[in-house]
């Protein structure tokens, strides 16, 4: 066994956190107890065309947190501390919102139809509710009502409508979410290293990429920020963000309950209520189910997997006892039990070793059929359980003050993971490795507080301190066994002894990993108007990050035996390794936006950022060179990011509107997941490319041709490399050669280099139906991506063909009563992978994640 001691890069400067107890005492201070209430006003809000009223319109006073919304007759009433004139933001459903100035009472607001498109234009990113088309940000925003209309109840579903997404998933522990390539590492998850794409629900940062697996409950809206990220949210991220807000309980009565059913079983219900428990209290509880059948047939159970098994709750209380205050208080709970997430023999690979090391030699060998060599045939006959439960929750307070001139902001949240699962990473029926597991527990905390407001007409700011800290344990221990045909898989030589019985059947390690982390921060941002139509946007973070990793790993089991050659061969498999590191480490970056507003129609902006992700630690083991475990690898160096973009918004005419971003990123010491030949370390481990480049185009624009059909779309075009790489472990068709390779100037994994979204919808004039008022609607969006590669070092069979997928709906949709849809998803039935993953141990075959063929169904919404 080895140690490697203590590290320390730099002095922490972790005093600069005694500020979070200032800052809160000095704005408790200038807080009023009672606020003074000078002005009640109402009106109502008309359908623009019609002139008939909008129930459930929702209403904000822009700067403070004051929401309401409209009746059955669309009128709505404001009591509130501002005197008039005030400002408000008026959205709903369907309509394109509006800023309206209220001078006097009561007033009627008149909103324009558009519809449903990733153009929602009011977004909360910059900590402030504001047009979509002002903000100096590339960040595309998903509607609520578009997610669940569309069928993209999660993640996975949502990177269909936004091409600089990527994600992938071979389970929910390894999966990867990234943006413009870069975020999360490519491939089988260690848990040492931080999103590089940030999490967020109603301002809660989730540490684990796991969550983006779970189905979206009861949501408002989806911001998705292109670009590094730190200077406005708690958590520094070198790619971007997502920020998912819920649906806030509300003072007038309401509720939603929806059911689809499908094709293959599927089966999904929601269902929200929401509504007044006091004069200053309101509450929200919300509910998702989700079931489908599976899509392989396992032909050794008899049995179809890779179905889904989700359920979610979610309860919400909001304590708002003026215009100056509201406290939320949230807990959700979220339960997976699929029998899911199987992989399929996708092809081999020629190796670099000799014949009999080669797989289909081996097969031969162990007189073994594949049950299928078309993995479209969805057919497996894998001989371990596929598993992947995970229990994810937990509570969080958000507190808003208004302090003066902006809104203080306190979010404190408490998270855990629970994960336990099962795969079978030789893809065969053969029992190579009979178990591959890695139950672990993870918990968080986070604390962060936040002011954002004006300082004077031509100045804003958003200031904040943001506290993190996780735990992550194995859950007793993660486990790697051989099977009875290990022996064959492993074999380097003709030597007799590896046909000894039962030298490496029940032979494997039980792994130990700890990792405790804690990260502070400060951080803020300006935004200076030093003309009407110029303004300058500086922001600041100082980081501060503490990182420590306990691991151990124990052989056990197989051939009890003392022949030294018998035991030198089970080393050759597994070893013992045990090892601790502990880093602390400090970081300043920044970022500097100009943006200029051409005209009224045209808005501009340049941005220059720096960015980080913080230090890594191993924490699946360490590879192996000459019998030794690679020490050097147990901490890897934080990412380094240079980042500029320029961008343009416009809006020519009323119903057309424009976006076009230009940007470069490189990434020094970028922390890459790479997978070797050494079974020890089967989940992959990391290791540093000295630098990487993406850069790209994007744009995106929507036209509404009349009040009743329009079309939208997004296109990127990305080219990602590795600049410099010169000590990546080989591709899989080069195991057998040299130990690394020198693959600088290859592309880096999960980047197509064109991707694309589209799409279009029409409605009929307010019509009715099932004796109630509402539309019919017509929607087809698509998606369509050009070939990626699949491995950290490219690889000439481990490329993933291009694709296109079409989806459509149709129905009749009501604000309230019932809406009914028909749906489909992939109506062409294109077979495509998702992803494609070498087998464990490098012996030249390949599995791979399939996408889902053609799915329809139908589904019945009732709002009241």
């Amino acid at each position: 066994m080895l140690k490697l001691l203590r590290i320390r890069r730099r002095v922490p400067c972790v005093y600069v956190f005694i500020a979070l107890g200032l800052v809160w005492g000095k704005f408790a201070d200038a807080q009023e107890t009672k606020p003074l209430i000078n002005a009640t006003f109402e009106g109502v809000v008309l359908d623009a065309a019609n002139g008939e009223s909008l129930t459930g319109a929702t209403l904000q006073l822009a700067g403070v947190t004051h929401v309401t919304k409209t009746d059955r007759r669309g009128h709505f009433q404001f009591v509130t501390g501002q005197k008039l004139p005030v400002t408000l933001i008026v959205s709903y459903i369907g309509y394109v919102t509006k800023e309206v100035v209220v001078t006097e009472t009561p007033v009627t607001i008149e909103l324009e139809r558009s519809a449903a498109n990733l153009g929602e234009v009011v977004v909360t990113s910059r900590r402030r509710r504001e047009l979509l088309q002002e903000v100096p940000i590339p960040v595309s925003v998903v509607s609520g009502a578009l997610a669940e209309e569309s069928g993209a109840f999660n993640v996975n579903r949502l990177k269909e409508m936004v091409p600089t997404v990527q994600l992938y998933s071979s389970n929910p522990r390894n999966t990867g979410l990234s943006i413009r390539g870069l975020g999360t590492t490519f491939g089988l998850t260690n848990d040492g290293i931080d999103p590089g794409v940030g999490f967020y629900v109603d301002g809660v940062y989730y540490a684990r990429t796991a969550a983006t697996t779970l189905d979206f409950i009861d949501v408002e809206q989806i911001e998705v920020l292109r670009g590094p990220q730190g200077t406005l949210f708690g958590k520094n991220t070198v790619a971007g963000a997502f920020n998912v807000t819920t649906r806030k309980p509300t003072f007038t009565p309401e509720g939603r309950a929806e059911l689809s059913y499908g094709n293959y079983g599927f089966i999904q219900a929601k269902a929200s209520i929401s509504g007044p428990l006091g004069e200053h209290w309101a509450a929200r509880v919300s509910f998702s189910g989700t079931q489908r059948d599976g899509l392989i047939y396992n032909v050794a159970t008899q049995k179809r997997v890779n179905d889904l098994n989700n359920l979610g709750f979610r309860g919400q209380l909001l304590y708002e006892p003026s215009d100056n205050l509201q406290i939320l208080l949230a807990g959700d709970l979220t339960r997976q039990r699929p029998d899911g997430y199987a992989q399929v023999f996708a092809g081999v690979a020629p190796t670099q070793r000799a014949e009999y090391r080669q797989f289909e030699q081996i097969i031969a060998d162990l007189h073994y059929e594949l049950p299928s060599r078309n993995p479209f045939d969805r057919i497996i006959d894998h001989d371990t359980p596929w598993r992947s439960g995970q229990d994810l929750g937990g509570v969080s307070a958000n507190v808003d003050v208004k302090v003066g001139p902006g809104t203080l902001t306190s979010t404190t949240a408490w998270r855990f993971w629970n994960w336990n699962p099962s795969n079978d990473r030789d893809f065969t029926g053969l029992q190579g490795l009979a178990l591959s597991q890695a139950p672990s527990r993870h918990d968080q905390w986070s604390q962060e507080v936040r002011w954002a407001g004006n300082l004077s007409t031509s100045l804003s700011a958003v200031v904040g301190v943001f506290a993190f800290g996780q735990q992550l344990n194995a859950d007793p221990a993660h486990t790697e066994e051989s099977g009875r045909d290990q022996w064959r898989f492993a074999q380097n030589s003709q030597s007799e002894l590896w046909q000894t019985p039962g030298l490496f059947e029940g032979y494997g390690i039980k792994s130990y990993p700890s990792m405790k982390t804690f990260s502070g921060a400060i951080f803020a941002q300006v935004d200076w108007a030093i003309t009407p139509r110029l303004r300058l946007l500086p922001g600041i973070r100082l980081n501060y990050d503490d990182k420590s990793v306990n691991f151990r790993r124990e052989t056990y089991g197989g051939l009890p035996t003392d022949d030294p050659d018998l035991l030198a061969l089970k080393n050759t498999v597994y070893s013992d390794q045990a090892f601790e590191a502990n880093i602390d480490d400090t970081n300043l970056s920044g970022q500097l936006t100009l943006a200029f507003k051409a005209s009224d129609k045209i808005n501009t902006f340049a941005t220059f950022s720096t960015g980080f992700k913080p230090v890594g630690l191993n924490l699946g083991g360490l590879p192996n060179a000459n019998g030794q475990p690679m020490l050097e690898l147990a901490v890897i160096q934080p990412e380094s990011v240079r980042h500029y973009e320029v961008g343009v918004k416009a809006q020519p005419t009323r119903n057309i509107s424009l976006g076009l971003t230009v940007y470069n990123t490189d990434v020094s010491d970028y922390q890459a997941q790479v997978q070797a030949a050494d079974l020890s370390v089967n989940r992959g481990y990391l290791a540093n490319a000295e630098k990487v480049r993406v850069r790209g185009v994007e744009f995106d624009g929507t036209v509404r041709f009349n009040s009743f059909f329009s079309l939208y779309g997004s296109l990127a075009y990305t080219d990602g490399n590795y600049v410099r790489f010169t000590n990546a472990p080989p591709p899989l068709e080069e195991t057998g050669g040299p130990t690394f390779k020198d693959v600088s100037g290859g592309q880096l994994p999960g980047i197509s280099e064109w991707a694309a979204s589209f799409g279009g919808e029409s409605a009929t004039r307010t019509t009715s139906f099932l004796g109630q008022e509402g539309e019919f609607v017509f929607a087809v969006d698509g998606f369509s991506r050009s070939s990626f590669s699949s491995n950290p070092s490219p690889s000439a069979y481990l490329i993933v063909e291009g694709y296109t997928l079409l989806n459509g709906r149709a129905g009749f949709r009501a604000a309230e009563g019932v809406s009914l849809y028909l749906w489909v998803r992939n109506a062409f039935d294109k077979d495509y992978f998702e992803q494609l993953l070498p087998g464990a141990g490098n012996a030249g075959h390949y599995a791979g994640v399939l996408g889902d063929q053609r799915t329809y169904g139908v589904t019945l919404r009732y709002i009241f």
